[in-house]
C-alpha cells in the first residue's frame, strides 16, 4: 500500500497576517490565488476590514514565501451584484490573460463572476459567468479540453465542471466529485486552484468537510481528456487544521485553498488559516506523481480481479 500524500507546512507560517495600517484589510486575509509571472509571485488575497466587505489584495514575492503587499486593493466591489464583497478569487493565466473567476456576493445571493487582466494589478470585468444560481468555487483550467475552455464549480454539494466556447457562456454541466459519506469530505466538496497539468492527468486540490464540519485539503487526479473520470482519489485528507492559526480565527477549524504554482520539483499550495490569515504548506512533484502510480495499481488489481 503507497504512503498518502500529505502537505508539509512552512516553519514560517502565516506568510501574510492582517494589517493595522490598512482598515480594508485590518480583520482578515485569506483564500487568496497565487501565479507566477517574470520570475516573481503574486498573491491576489481576499481582505476583510471592519466593515466585513470582501476586497481583493495584492502581494508580491520572489521566493513565494516572504511578501511584500501593495498599499490599496486591486479589485474592490463596484456592481450591484458585488455589493456585499468580491471573494475568493482563483486566476488562471491563458491566451494571453491572466482571467480570474471570483465569488460575487449581494442580496441576491453568490456568483460566479470573471474578470481579466493583462498585468494582475489593473481588472477588466466580464460579468456574471453562471447567472441565476448561487454557486462559487469556480477554478479555470489552464489549457482547453477537446478545444473548449472547462471550468471547475460548485452546485452543493458537489463538484462540477462546465464547458464553453467563449468564457462566457458555460454549457455541459456534469459532476466530477462527489462527498463520500462518512469520510472527511462526506458532508460537501468544492475545488481548490485551477488543477496542475501533468502527463499523468490533472492533479486537483480541493476542500471538503464532513459532518465534523471541519475544513480539509484533499487530492485526486483526473483524466487529462475526461475530467469527469476520476483516475484517483486519495482518501486520506493532504492537510487539516492543526496549527494555532488554522483551529482559531474568523471560522474555526479550517484550511482553504484557491490556488497553488509549481516552481522547480515541487508545488506550493497556498491556503487560508481559519479565514484569518495566509500559509503555505508544499509537496515534491515526485511525491504527487505517486497518485498516478497509485492509480495504474489500482486499475492493475481491478482487472486481476
Amino acid at each position: 500500500m503507497s504512503t498518502p500524500l500529505t502537505l508539509k507546512r512552512y516553519r514560517g507560517n502565516p506568510i501574510l497576517m492582517p494589517s493595522l495600517i490598512n482598515e480594508w484589510e485590518s480583520d482578515n486575509v485569506f483564500n487568496a490565488a497565487v501565479v507566477e509571472r517574470d520570475g516573481l509571485v503574486y498573491m491576489l488575497y481576499r481582505a476583510q476590514g471592519l466593515d466585513r466587505v470582501s476586497r481583493i489584495g495584492c502581494a508580491v514575492s520572489t521566493d513565494g514565501l516572504h511578501f511584500n503587499r501593495l498599499k490599496e486593493p486591486v479589485f474592490v466591489p463596484e456592481e450591484d451584484y458585488e455589493e456585499y464583497g468580491v471573494e475568493d478569487p482563483r486566476v488562471t493565466y491563458l491566451d494571453g490573460w491572466y482571467y480570474m473567476l471570483y465569488t460575487a456576493f449581494s442580496p441576491i445571493g453568490t456568483r460566479v463572476a470573471m474578470a481579466r487582466s493583462r498585468n494582475l494589478i489593473g481588472w477588466e470585468r466580464m460579468g456574471i459567468v453562471l447567472p441565476d444560481e448561487n454557486n462559487k468555487d469556480a477554478a479555470l483550467f489552464p489549457r482547453k479540453i477537446k478545444g473548449r475552455y472547462a471550468m471547475f464549480h460548485r452546485r452543493k454539494p458537489d463538484m462540477w465542471i462546465a464547458y464553453s466556447d467563449d468564457l462566457l457562456h458555460w454549457t455541459d454541466h456534469q459532476i466530477v466529485m462527489s462527498p463520500r459519506p462518512g469520510l472527511w469530505d462526506g458532508v460537501r466538496i468544492g475545488a481548490g486552484g485551477p488543477p496542475f497539468y501533468t502527463d499523468a492527468g490533472w492533479l486537483t486540490f480541493y476542500h471538503g468537510f464532513g459532518e465534523a464540519r471541519i475544513y480539509c485539503l484533499g487530492v485526486a487526479l483526473l483524466d487529462l481528456e475526461d475530467p469527469t473520470r476520476v483516475l484517483k482519489r486519495q482518501a486520506e485528507p493532504v492537510l487539516c487544521p492543526r496549527a494555532p492559526w488554522e483551529e482559531v480565527g474568523d471560522v474555526p477549524n479550517v484550511v482553504f485553498s484557491c490556488g497553488g504554482i509549481e516552481r522547480e520539483d515541487e508545488y506550493l499550495i497556498y491556503y487560508g488559516g481559519a479565514d484569518h490569515v495566509m500559509a503555505v504548506a508544499r509537496v515534491t512533484r515526485g511525491e504527487a506523481m505517486a497518485l498516478a502510480i497509485a492509480s495504474k495499481q489500482d486499475v492493475a488489481a481491478f482487472i486481476e480481479s
